[in-house]
């Protein structure tokens, strides 16, 4: 048996669909970290899904919280903005599970209504099922992953959607959280300048808009490569000033 797992906040806008794509799963944890909006309301409304509470304590620690409060050791780690597809939930009950293994998805990622396959969205294959008995997630604060040393790793065909952002308010809402939470976990572990933070932030806009040929995605592909290089911008100008204050 598996449990499917989702940190929410403030994730009523997909949320119905996301967890109307898991009804076919025996457990659905939602573990949510404070939200204000309906999303404890529309969660229970469905008979599959545990409902719990608790602050947010970065990304990985939080995962690996919501995976122990979970009845079952096979986890499949779901966020409240992707939709798990009906190819993807069969390939899933078709498949012979292996303690030994973890296995990864397609991703899909879509922004303004469109399938993004530049930037290095795509392919976005991600590790998200896994037996919390042999592995679980690192404890990084943000860019939180499956630990998959040492593990046989599958790659199963079938994909699942994100809708990761639907408009500008998104970007910047994300920028803001990405940004504190990666000051957060180098403060006094990695240097940082106002340089730095320029240099990085025109190497992540050249690297996805040239590189990962962002210029062939219009609109979608310039705010994506300008959203990739303020975020790295703020990301090393908050350690910067993270650091000064550790100094001082």
């Amino acid at each position: 048996m598996i449990s499917v797992t989702i940190l929410t906040k403030n994730s009523q806008k997909y949320l119905v669909d996301v967890l109307t794509a898991l009804q076919g799963f025996d457990e659905v944890v939602v573990y949510d970290t404070g939200s204000s909006d309906s999303t404890l309301e529309l969660a229970s409304a469905f008979s599959n899904v545990t409902i719990h509470r608790a602050p947010f304590i970065g990304f990985g620690p939080t995962h690996n919280q919501a995976s122990a409060a979970a009845k079952h050791d096979w986890i499949l780690s779901i966020d409240s903005d992707e939709i798990v597809t009906p190819e993807m939930a069969e390939e899933i009950a078709r498949t012979q599970l292996d303690l030994n293994c973890v296995y990864s998805f397609p991703r899909h990622n879509y922004f303004n209504g469109k399938f993004i396959k530049w930037c290095g969205w795509f392919p976005d294959r991600q590790f998200r099922l896994y037996n919390r008995t042999q592995t679980r997630f690192t404890d990084a604060q943000v860019h939180e992953a499956i630990i998959v040393e040492g593990m046989r790793r599958i790659p199963l065909k079938s994909p699942f959607i994100h809708y990761s952002y639907d408009t500008i308010s998104d970007f910047l809402t994300k920028m803001q959280s990405y940004s504190e939470l990666f000051a957060v976990q180098n403060k006094g572990k990695k240097s940082s300048s106002v340089w730095k933070a320029l240099s990085h932030a025109w190497f992540a806009f050249f690297k996805s808009y040239i590189l990962k040929r962002g210029f062939l995605g219009g609109y979608e592909g310039f705010v994506i490569s300008a959203y990739n290089g303020h975020t790295a911008f703020y990301k090393y100008l908050k350690l910067y000033e993270a650091n000064q204050k550790t100094v001082n």
